[in-house]
C-alpha cells in the first residue's frame, strides 16, 4: 500500500514499507534518497517492512539506474520483516552483489536493527 520516508537522521533514512509495493512508490523514493544523498552524501537505509504482501507485477523492477549511479553512497541496509519475506527481500536488495552491507532482521528485533544501521562500517 506504500513505501516511505519516515525519517532523516544523522546519516540514516528510515523506509516504512506496507501491503504490496508497487514500481511507481519505490521510484519516488528513489527520488526523495537522490534528493538526501546530494545533500548528505554517505547514508544507511533501515527498511521497516509491516503488513508487508510482496511486489505488484507492474513496473520494470529490472531498472537498476538507481543502484548504479548511488551504490557507493549507501554503507549499510538494514530490512525489518516476517521471516516468510527474508529471501526474497535480500535479492531484491542485492545482497552480496552491493557493496554496501545488507542484513535482515525480524520486527521483534527492531531495536538491535536501528543499531545496527546506526553503527559506521
Amino acid at each position: 500500500m506504500g513505501l516511505e520516508i519516515v525519517d532523516v537522521s544523522e546519516g540514516s533514512l528510515t523506509v516504512r514499507v506496507t501491503g504490496t509495493l508497487k514500481k511507481s512508490e519505490l521510484d519516488r523514493a528513489q527520488a526523495s534518497a537522490r534528493e538526501i544523498i546530494r545533500r548528505h552524501g554517505k547514508v544507511r537505509f533501515l527498511v521497516i517492512a509491516e503488513d508487508f504482501r510482496g511486489w505488484d507485477r507492474e513496473g520494470d523492477w529490472g531498472d537498476v539506474s538507481f543502484q548504479m549511479e548511488y551504490d557507493e553512497y549507501i554503507e549499510r541496509i538494514a530490512i525489518v520483516g516476517e521471516k516468510q519475506w527474508e529471501d526474497l527481500a535480500l535479492a531484491f536488495a542485492g545482497k552480496g552483489v552491493r557493496p554496501a552491507v545488507i542484513e535482515y532482521f525480524l520486527p521483534s528485533d527492531l531495536a538491535t536493527a536501528r543499531a545496527w544501521v546506526a553503527t559506521k562500517p
